[in-house]
């Protein structure tokens, strides 16, 4: 089964008792037993639920994974992977990262004992430079959030796995999504999504997703799921089961109008450096044309005027283009790291990566193309 009939299908089956195309929202949190212990395959809905059940189905379906896992959001999707480890294991990660991933591995399970080093990944030699004999995990984004770095993805594992085969390597594919890239195929072992944000599709949810192709590690993360609580519930696995349908068209539409974006920030006099894998001059423009299907919808700029001011003046004046956080709707979106995204991680590591107030993300929607790009230019010309 090709991906675009496995966003439809994948994993899916109509529903039992009445023929349902759609699974059925399955508001309920028991399940009647006929004697203790025996039951349809459902007892308590934070193990099992019929709707996150059909949802998780299909997100194995379209990483190519055979186990899914829906959660509550996206950080707690990382939550459970990290509670994997131990207190004095390592973490490997990149510099550049979602701020709230920053936030989480520094604040939250340093203090817990796990230690973790942020390189950049754009060379493989940067992370197996970190290994050693307490590394049990390395991190990746590709492409990273807010800038647009490449990470090989294929060539990490397979040096992480020749140190050590028993470290892990989690991707977390948010921004390619895996009509873009499949991390599983590539040597992966676990892949994280906020599908929040582009599985979901139309920014009316909250959640995470893990997928994974190891039966033990499916068996580890579904009970740390169970006895932690952070399941998706079953109106949201729904609303998210609906919008992976449309995954592929959506993304078709994402990365023509990303490419036409990114082209014309790179020709507007106002604007300095653009970031995109799909641009030709992208450091790891060969990387990401080698792991990708295509380039997707987010583009981050810099102003050539790299003031605050500057930056505000602009974000305060799109109109088809909205202000927000997120990325990965229908809508297009712009966002000011600094300030909003990425405001948790301290300035100064901020700045010694590169993200400054003069950097401003974009998540291109869908909308017409000639829409976006008067948008943009009014707004540079203000």
């Amino acid at each position: 089964m090709k991906f675009n009939t496995k966003t439809i299908h994948g994993g899916q089956k109509h529903e039992e008792a009445t023929g349902a195309v759609m699974p059925p929202v399955f508001f309920t949190s028991t399940y009647a037993q006929s004697s203790p212990g025996e039951h349809k395959g459902y007892e308590y809905s934070r193990g099992a639920n019929p709707t996150r059940t059909a949802l998780e189905n299909s997100f194995a379906a379209i990483e190519g994974g055979s186990h899914g896992f829906a959660f509550s959001s996206g950080l707690s999707a990382i939550d459970c992977v990290l509670r994997l480890l131990n207190p004095g294991d390592e973490i490997i990660a990149g510099d550049d990262l979602y701020g709230g991933t920053y936030r989480m591995f520094t604040r939250l399970f340093k203090k817990y004992g796990l230690e973790f080093s942020f390189v950049d990944m754009n060379s493989v030699d940067n992370v197996t430079a970190k290994i050693t004999e307490k590394t049990k995990l390395v991190w990746l984004e590709t492409p990273t959030n807010p800038l647009m770095k490449i990470a090989d993805i294929k060539a990490i594992t397979n040096a992480v796995k020749e140190h050590n085969s028993d470290i892990l390597v989690a991707v977390d594919n948010t921004f390619a999504t895996p009509y873009l890239q499949q991390p599983l195929s590539l040597g992966a072992d676990i892949v994280m999504h906020s599908a929040t944000k582009y599985l979901g599709g139309h920014s009316d949810l909250v959640m995470g997703a893990l997928m994974v192709n190891d039966e033990k590690l499916a068996e580890e993360l579904h009970f740390i799921q169970f006895a932690a609580g952070a399941v998706a519930g079953p109106m949201d696995s729904f609303l998210a089961l609906r919008g992976v349908k449309t995954l592929h068209i959506r993304m078709q539409r994402h990365c023509e109008n990303g490419r036409a974006v990114a082209q014309f920030l790179q020709n507007h006099p106002k604007v300095g450096e653009v970031y995109y894998p799909g641009l030709e001059n992208h450091p790891n423009h060969t990387i990401a044309k080698k792991q990708m299907k295509d380039f997707g919808g987010m583009v981050s700029f810099r102003l050539k005027d790299e003031s605050k001011e500057a930056a505000f003046k602009f974000l305060e004046n799109t109109h088809v283009f909205t202000l927000a956080e997120s990325l990965g709707g229908v809508e297009s979106l712009v966002n000011h790291p600094t300030t909003m995204t990425h405001a948790s991680i301290p300035e100064p590591e901020r700045l010694k990566i590169g993200i400054t107030d003069s950097l401003i993300r974009l998540s291109v929607g869908i909308e017409d193309e000639e829409d976006l790009l008067a948008d943009l230019d009014q707004a540079l010309n203000l």
